[in-house]
């Protein structure tokens, strides 16, 4: 992912990249495997998902950034 993420990039485009999917791994965001994260995945925002699980969104921005 060349652009920079922010609260309003889509899941969906933040799992494009492999090492993202880890970093989210790390800051405990679940269910990245049930059958309705792809559905769930096209919808949310990253910025929508960190409140809703308490993750400290500007740490895992961040973190995100860093591998962008």
């Amino acid at each position: 992912m060349n652009k920079k993420i922010t609260t309003e990039t889509v899941l969906d485009e933040i799992l494009k990249s492999g090492e993202a999917s880890k970093i989210l791994a790390r800051f405990n965001l679940p269910c990245l495997q049930c059958p309705m994260a792809k559905y769930e995945a096209s919808q949310l925002k990253i910025g929508e998902v960190a409140t809703t699980y308490g993750i400290d969104i500007n740490s895992l921005l961040n973190e995100l950034n860093k591998e962008a």
